[in-house]
Formats: C-alpha cells, sequence, structure tokens
C-alpha cells in the first residue's frame, strides 16, 4: 500500500464513523436504547457490515465512532444549546428533524471534543448529510448551522 491509498483508507474509515455516529444518536433517540447497547449493536452488526449484493461498507474508525457517540452523549446539553443558537430563534433543536438533531450531535461533539480543524468537520458532516438528504436542500442548512456552530466553538480557527 501506497502512503496515497493508507490515508484514504484512513478518511474512509473516519468518514464511516462519522456517518454510523449520526445512524447510532438517531437509532438511541428513536428507540430509547442505552448508548451502550446501541454501541454495542454497531460495533458487532453494522460497523463494516455487507448490504446485501452491495460491496462491503467502508471499515469505521472504532476510535471516532466512540469518540463521537460518548461525546454526544456527555456533552449533548452543551451541543444542544450550540446548536440552538445556530438555528432561527422559531426552530429550537427539540423541533428539527430528528436525523438532523444527530447529526448536528455527531458533529459538535467532533468541534467541542476532537482536535479536529473545524472547518473539515463541517466539510465531513455535509457530505454525511448528503448521504441522507440526497435532494440537497436540507445539506445548505446543514453547512449553514454547523459553520455557525464551528465558529462558536473554535473562533480561533477562522480568526
Amino acid at each position: 500500500m501506497t502512503a496515497h491509498s493508507d490515508r484514504e483508507t484512513m478518511q474512509r474509515a473516519r468518514a464511516a464513523a462519522r456517518l454510523n455516529a449520526v445512524q447510532a444518536l438517531f437509532q438511541m433517540e428513536a428507540t430509547g436504547g442505552a448508548l451502550d447497547d446501541v454501541r454495542h449493536e454497531f460495533e458487532t452488526h453494522r460497523l463494516g457490515a455487507t448490504l446485501g449484493d452491495e460491496e462491503e461498507l467502508a471499515e469505521a474508525d472504532l476510535w471516532l465512532f466512540r469518540a463521537l457517540l460518548e461525546g454526544a452523549v456527555e456533552r449533548q446539553a452543551k451541543i444542544d444549546q450550540m446548536t440552538d443558537r445556530a438555528l432561527v430563534a422559531k426552530w429550537p433543536i427539540a423541533r428539527i428533524d430528528p436525523t438532523l438533531r444527530a447529526l448536528f450531535r455527531a458533529a459538535g461533539a467532533e468541534l467541542v471534543g476532537r482536535d479536529t480543524p473545524p472547518r473539515v468537520v463541517v466539510n465531513e458532516f455535509v457530505e454525511v448529510a448528503k448521504a441522507f438528504y440526497p435532494e440537497g436542500r436540507e445539506v445548505k442548512f446543514v453547512n449553514a448551522v454547523l459553520d455557525h456552530m464551528a465558529r462558536e466553538a473554535k473562533p480561533d480557527a477562522f480568526a
């Protein structure tokens, strides 16, 4: 393997971790599932799984998946407040689509709990949004909200 293909493999693994973290957070909210139970289900049955006749999903970065899931749960109040400030006053986080809520929580966990450059976090989670909303309308909304959250979480990166 070349350094280039190693880097691509790592990028795909991190992208898969972000996507799976959003799905796990959505599942936790939808079913009332506990963090440990949902994390175990994903780690045992979903991460790197094969979907029918389709190709195998990218192997997820397990460490990042766990960090995003745990960070979103541990810092949910702070992340939700950050998200609320980024949303229009008429649309608090409780009123938005549960998939978007999960996405904002996973992205918020990376913004406040990791050293990932904020622009990378925004770009990566905009890509995740495209997987859930291929029509694109919500993707612009996600980009705007995440940009606001990133500027609040790490203002020095935008100076």
